[in-house]
């Protein structure tokens, strides 16, 4: 082993802003703002940084050209599904057409994939 995870860091134009929006989705709280680098923390060891990029382009999804490099599962109840979704909407985010048996994909406010998956 080289390492431990410490953190997932995602660029958007806006870091403070797209902070907010993934501690109200994953339940965690803001423990560090320096404007342009904010971290999100779980209290469970989890960690998400999020830096402000200033040329920052959002990915296209899907976009068969092109790559969305990574993105988020996020675990929920099926049956939380639309309570989830409204929440999401109501946060900034957008929910995305493609969707399977198992899972449904959003954007968070700056663009980024990230699924909502559940277990039946």
């Amino acid at each position: 082993m080289v390492g431990r995870p410490y953190s997932v860091v995602i660029d958007s134009g806006n870091a403070p802003a797209l902070a907010e929006f993934y501690a109200a989705l994953l339940g965690g709280e803001i423990t560090k703002d320096d404007g342009d680098w904010v971290v999100v923390t779980d209290g469970q060891g989890r960690r998400w940084s999020f830096q402000t990029a200033p040329d920052y382009r959002p990915p296209v999804f899907p976009d068969p050209a092109g790559s969305q490099q990574m993105h988020l599962d996020v675990l929920i109840e099926r049956a939380e599904l639309d309570e989830a979704t409204r929440r999401i909407e109501e946060l900034g985010g957008r929910r995305l057409a493609e969707h399977g048996d198992d899972f449904q994909v959003f954007t968070d406010p700056a663009g980024h994939p990230f699924c909502l998956v559940w277990t039946d």
